[in-house]
């Protein structure tokens, strides 16, 4: 318990930049007083306390501002930062290296028993308001952005923004568009995946149809090209046709 309680401390200071001190953590964080209080209340339910194990995670409320349900269970280096609003449900499970901000909701969706709150894996990183609904699974080191609503499972390492929440596309997926866009002459400025507008996702379309095009015509000019045959003329119709095809679905 000791132990858990100096991690508890401790990776305050890995986390904010403002912490200066044990002291004045120990004296002036309530995210750590609350996950304090919640060990306490957490044991006493498993010891089938539950009056008192909810007594004492409803004076934690009280003094912090953070709700906990003596069910939930929280693993270690668990960061709550500032906390104000945070609300974590009797089903809820948080592994260990999670960071929750303030005005986070693991709520259920349900009235029926059983497991109803989420399971963060470790690592995950939860921004401030965010509501993650129901029994689902957000994978390790996945992070959810401010004021975004999840229902569904997120994997592990992925990024999840809006309301409802979407998974972002990697790096990767960014990069080969921005590079077909270059090679075809077509700017692709302001217009960003984040947006929901239908013009934006029909461009993405082309694109990503462009980029596919444009590896099969690479794969035959190779093939041609060990037996032997002239493309480079072939290669530029094809690209000729690439832009023609976006100038006109644009205009």
């Amino acid at each position: 318990m000791f132990k858990l309680i100096s991690e508890d401390i401790s990776i305050v200071f890995e986390r904010d930049p403002a912490a200066r001190t044990r002291w004045e953590i120990i004296t002036t964080y309530p995210g750590v007083h609350a996950l304090l209080m919640h060990r306490l209340s957490h044991w006493l339910w498993r010891q089938r306390l539950y009056w008192l194990a909810r007594f004492s995670s409803h004076f934690a409320r009280w003094v912090t501002g953070i709700e906990i349900h003596p069910g939930a269970s929280i693993g270690r280096r668990v960061f709550i930062d500032h906390g104000m609003g945070v609300v974590i449900g009797e089903t809820a499970i948080i592994h260990d290296d999670c960071t929750l901000y303030h005005g986070v909701t693991l709520g259920g969706t349900s009235w029926n028993k059983g497991k109803r709150h989420p399971t963060l894996e470790q690592g995950v990183v939860i921004g401030a308001g965010a509501k993650v609904l129901g029994p689902i699974t957000i994978g390790a080191g996945a992070k959810i952005g401010s004021n975004a609503v999840v229902v569904k499972d997120v994997p592990a390492g992925a990024t999840a923004v809006g309301i409802p929440a979407r998974i972002l596309e990697d790096q990767d997926k960014h990069k080969q568009r921005d590079d077909m866009a270059e090679k075809i002459g077509f700017s692709a400025y302001a217009v960003s995946d984040n947006m929901n507008d239908p013009m934006t996702k029909a461009i993405h379309a082309l694109l990503d149809h462009a980029a596919r095009q444009d590896e099969k015509l690479q794969a035959m000019t190779e093939q041609l090209a060990k037996l032997g045959a002239d493309v480079a003329t072939d290669v530029e119709v094809g690209k000729a046709f690439d832009v023609n095809y976006l100038n006109k679905i644009v205009d």
